[in-house]
């Protein structure tokens, strides 16, 4: 029986890295990883006009799709991107915000609006700062170009109104902010502003402490991303899900082994291990798991953010998201299960 044929686009994370070199092989499955470092390039392939087999999917556009009956690809949970982000609301002081409650009234940007970054970032600002986010007038545009939007996004259509207006000022967002003319940007990465005009500031400096304390207290790591795969392609050859599990789950577990190895270090940090170790026991063990049960807390906190946020009409079983893979990626090939 041939292999099926996957081409599979992804970012070269670590967790990842062993597919690409072949150290690791989907069981029925010849895999061609297509490196690709822009997420917003693969989101907007993948969703316009279905360039990959497999791919890394912003988990936001992913769940808002399924949930409208919209999607021509299925989910596994996988996890190639999950990051905290109080680091990525930044202000201008000048603004007068020296708290999270000071972001009510205000103008604040946003690449996307629909982004799980700022999905998440809205949610904890109403869940652990009280925000009221219908008090915000989001502006949309590119952080670094004065077009309108970042990239060519595909996405589902918002089921309430959203004070959001698009950027027609002929200046980026990174530079509305340095300026003055909005108040504050969330987003997935930095304006160019922070960091070159000394008014552009994080909202929580120490965002390190702030980000561990969330976690210790609600359970949730981010999810930025998951795995998407074609439809027609698992309805074809459902097997693909579960092997495609198994391999990313072999291929992380290398990508730790060599974090906690005795040579030489992966990566160009010199206390890697000690911070590997530090991360293991302040998060049980797991510091990068996949699967639904180890992930429960972030995910219905983020489809609870979906509903409130007015992208999708109630939170969804998680179930209904992912389809299934196994207790421990096991599939049947020969009976294509």
């Amino acid at each position: 029986m041939a292999n099926v044929p996957i081409k599979f686009a992804c970012g070269l994370y670590d967790r990842m890295l062993a597919l690409y070199t072949g150290e690791v092989c989907a069981e029925g499955i010849d895999l061609t990883y297509v490196i690709e470092e822009s997420p917003r390039n693969i989101f907007d392939k993948m969703a316009g006009e279905l360039t990959f087999d497999a791919c890394e999917m912003s988990t936001s556009e992913l769940v808002c799709r399924l949930a409208a009956k919209q999607s021509p690809f299925v989910a596994i949970p996988v996890f190639p991107s999950r990051m905290f982000r109080h680091s990525y609301i930044v202000i201008n002081r000048r603004a007068g915000i020296t708290s999270p409650k000071d972001l009510e009234g205000k103008r604040i940007g946003v690449p996307i609006y629909t982004v799980s970054a700022a999905v998440y970032l809205r949610g904890l600002l109403q869940h652990e700062y009280g925000v009221d986010l219908s008090t915000i007038q989001w502006i949309e545009g590119d952080m670094e170009t004065p077009k309108p939007r970042h990239g060519n996004p595909n996405v589902m259509p918002l089921l309430k109104p959203v004070a959001i207006e698009s950027n027609r000022s002929g200046k980026s967002l990174s530079q509305l902010l340095a300026d003055g003319e909005i108040d504050a940007i969330i987003a997935a990465f930095l304006p160019s502003s922070f960091g070159t005009d000394p008014d552009v500031v994080r909202l929580f400096p120490d965002y390190v402490d702030v980000e561990t304390a969330y976690y210790r207290k609600t359970g949730i790591f981010p999810i930025m991303h998951a795995v998407a795969i074609r439809r027609d392609l698992y309805e074809q050859h459902p097997f693909v899900a579960a092997s495609l599990y198994d391999a990313f789950c072999r291929s992380r577990a290398l990508a730790l082994e060599r974090m906690l190895g005795r040579g030489a270090t992966p990566v160009m940090l010199p206390w890697l291990k000690a911070e590997t170790e530090r991360m293991m026991a302040l998060m049980g063990g797991d510091l990068w798991p996949y699967g639904i049960e180890p992930n429960r807390t972030t995910l219905e906190a983020f489809v609870t953010y979906l509903a409130e946020q007015g992208m999708i009409a109630a939170p969804m079983p998680l179930d209904d998201i992912f389809v299934p893979v196994g207790a421990a990626g096991r599939y049947d090939r020969a009976n294509n299960l």
